[in-house]
């Protein structure tokens, strides 16, 4: 325990105005009024308030702030009184030591209500005063550090949660990091010790075995950075075994197939010559694609400043570099503590690692309830969460890579079912675009969209991936109801007799099914051919082979060149004018289309929905409002799907013949994307109409090796 002439020689140290004198007395003062009271340790209880302090002197915090943390636990655990510790140490100090008792009263709780008012009380402390955080956070680092002395197992893993949940991603927050990362290891002690004892036994293997390799390294950087007229600072940092841990659990690798456990720093004495260093260094090693970010030209919302890049450095190993000034590093390690405004007059909440505070609380003048608050900030403290804005000021939390659509679906559902653009900071972005903290979004909906499948492959929440599968099983079990008909209706005409839904109904036991729709749909999604219904309905039918009706249309197609674009009739055509189909939208019978006139090569068709229209927005002279007259049956149009495709032998034939067996025809087929288990494709099919490509698309989802199949739009 550290002597009362101990911490005010601390203080004093790095602030030689502080008050000598209010230190003494309130040294006294907890001594005092603590009295006999014992933690858990058996050590005297006022011992606790003192290392508090003695942590706070680390980051060279104020006299009001050692006071106050010498002072925090008076309040709620002795008989002494707000207006007393007024008296006795004035109202700055009163004011801090309020503030930490309020939080002090802060737990994890089942009752949503109490823990909403909870964390509302949280926020209205911390943006009074920023030190209050600054004193809690040392208050329970400190009892993180006296965990193991608390004989329930089951307390121990709650405040060890708690701390994990709440306190580290606020130190995390406010740029803390020295504080955050003690507190998440000593809560991984208690939350997950066998994981952090695995890895802190193969981390000393490891330095047992490359203990003369990080020297090296270092050496041959420094060296490096030398030769091309840089002097710098370079040292190496072994990542925290949470850390690793979370990277494990993240990447879903082992701790061997980790490649960056060490990071290297190199400090240099100005920010012209972190970009020099960074220069140096790019030249020298191979840099490791998308692995670089510069917090320097955009800074962390916490402050933190340094660039990051991985390189194939020395020895031939893959190393992670930061690189920054020495005032930047002071500020990712101490956050806040390097460079409060307070040390120059009062606290002000201007600061770029406050405004996150203030923002909520201007969010929270607007909410209804602490429970609604709880529901739309979550705090905006946790690492894996982003916080954006609606135009009207309301703050969304969301999971750390959210888009626009999973925003869109947080607002409410209906705006998510018929979102059609999203402006972020006032520019228009698309739809898969990831949101950053502090972004405003901005949803543009029509009563005419509807949810796309596509958008399942970038949204990350789970209302909104729930609400665009059932939307998407909806529209696919209309599709198959379609399909399924016709496939129906065409076996029973090709055998001589006629589809009822009196005849489907006898069977329906027999499929283990309790409506005629039902069994259609099943027929559709091919779970069952259209030739075992007829049989189970005929029972003892000889099937006939009829092939001349399924071929008929390939046959007869007729290309879409010139010579067949005569025979199609387009309502509200210009007589005379050359006519041609857009490539970017391939429209067909069926589809709602425009025409846009253009000098030299006559009228241009498109769909309704063409992204292309944009371009001509500003030249309503130059549309048509075109339809079509008539389905020419017979006539091939081209129709562009976009698939993806497992990567197993036979899963291109299985794309091929679906296609076929639903009489259509391959004119063109492009990989645009290959992956290690799926390639993306577009392919051109000649179709006759929407209906006919709706339903091949239907048949192509009723397909194992069909992973995602959509009409292309674009």
């Amino acid at each position: 325990m550290m002597r009362q002439f101990e911490l005010v020689e601390r203080v004093k140290a790095y602030d030689p105005n502080a008050d000598e004198e209010q230190l003494n007395r309130a040294y006294v003062y907890a001594m005092k009024m603590h009295g006999s009271q014992l933690r858990a340790s058996g050590d005297p209880y006022f011992s606790h308030p003192i290392d508090v302090a003695g942590i706070l002197t680390r980051y060279k915090l104020d006299c009001a702030s050692i006071v106050t943390a010498l002072l925090h636990d008076t309040i709620e655990d002795t008989d002494a009184t707000l207006d007393e510790v007024r008296r006795l140490f004035g109202t700055e100090v009163a004011r801090l030591v309020d503030g930490v008792t309020k939080l002090t009263r802060i737990q994890i709780s089942s009752d949503n209500a109490k823990q909403a008012e909870n964390f509302r009380k949280l926020l209205l402390a911390m943006s009074e005063d920023i030190r209050v955080l600054l004193v809690k956070l040392a208050d329970r680092l400190h009892n993180m550090r006296t965990l193991h002395f608390i004989k329930k197992e089951e307390k121990r893993k709650r405040i060890a949660q708690e701390t994990m949940d709440i306190y580290a991603p606020l130190a995390e927050r406010i740029g803390m990091a020295e504080i955050k990362t003690e507190l998440e290891d000593l809560a991984f002690r208690e939350l997950h010790g066998d994981a952090k004892e695995s890895i802190e036994a193969r981390l000393t293997f490891l330095r047992e075995q490359g203990g003369s390799l990080v020297p090296k390294i270092i050496e041959e950087l420094r060296d490096t950075l030398k030769a091309n007229g840089l002097d710098a600072e370079v040292t190496g940092r072994e990542k925290s075994p949470y850390s690793i841990w979370c990277k494990m659990q993240r990447k879903n690798v082992s701790f061997e197939q980790l490649s960056d456990i060490m990071a290297f720093r190199v400090t240099v004495g100005t920010l012209e010559r972190c970009y020099q260093a960074l220069g140096i260094i790019h030249g020298a090693y191979p840099m490791v694609p998308d692995r670089f970010k510069d917090y320097i030209s955009t800074p962390k919302r916490n402050g933190y400043q340094s660039i990051h890049t991985a390189v194939i450095g020395p020895q031939r190993l893959r190393i992670e570099i930061q690189i920054r000034t020495a005032e930047m590093h002071s500020v990712a390690e101490l956050g806040v503590a390097a460079h409060w405004s307070y040390k120059q007059g009062t606290p002000s909440m201007e600061g770029r690692q406050y405004r996150w505070i203030r923002e909520l609380l201007e969010i929270l003048e607007h909410t209804a309830s602490p429970e609604e608050f709880l529901e739309h900030t979550k705090l905006e403290m946790f690492a894996d969460q982003v916080f954006c804005f609606t135009p009207k000021g309301d703050l969304i939390g969301l999971p750390s890579g959210a888009t626009p659509v999973d925003f869109a679906y947080n607002v409410h559902t209906e705006v998510g079912d018929r979102c059609v653009s999203a402006k972020v900071n006032g520019r228009l972005v698309p739809l898969r675009t990831v949101l950053r903290n502090g972004d405003q979004v901005e949803i543009a909906t029509s009563k005419a969209q509807t949810p796309s499948p596509e958008w399942e492959r970038f949204v990350v929440t789970g209302k909104a991936r729930a609400q665009i599968r059932k939307f998407v099983r909806s529209q696919h079990r209309d599709q198959y109801l379609s399909l399924g008909r016709q496939l129906l209706e065409r076996t029973f005409k090709e055998q001589g007799y006629q589809l009822t839904d009196k005849g489907l109904e006898g069977v329906l036991k027999k499929y283990r099914l309790n409506a005629v729709e039902d069994l259609i749909v099943e027929v559709g999604a091919t779970h069952l051919t259209a030739k075992e219904v007829m049989q189970a309905v005929y029972p003892g039918i000889k099937m006939l082979p009829k092939l001349a009706n399924a071929l008929s249309f390939g046959r007869n197609r007729k290309k879409t060149k010139a010579e067949a674009e005569p025979h199609l009739r387009i309502r509200g055509m210009i007589p005379g004018m050359a006519m041609h189909f857009a490539k970017c939208c391939h429209p067909l019978p069926g589809d709602r289309i425009v025409g846009i006139v253009t000098t030299g090569k006559g009228i241009t068709i498109h769909t309704i929905d063409c992204d292309q229209l944009e371009t001509f927005s500003n030249e309503p002279e130059r549309w048509l409002d075109l339809g079509w007259d008539h389905e020419t049956v017979g006539t091939a149009h081209v129709g562009r799907i976009t698939v993806v495709v497992s990567n197993e032998p036979g899963s291109l034939g299985a794309l091929t013949t679906v296609i076929a067996q639903n009489l259509g025809n391959i004119t063109n087929l492009k990989i645009t994307n290959r992956q290690q288990d799926f390639f993306d494709m577009l392919v051109d099919v000649e179709v006759q109409d929407v209906r006919h490509l709706t339903n091949i698309i239907a048949a192509l989802r009723a397909n194992a090796a069909i992973n995602y199949v959509e009409r292309a739009k674009h």
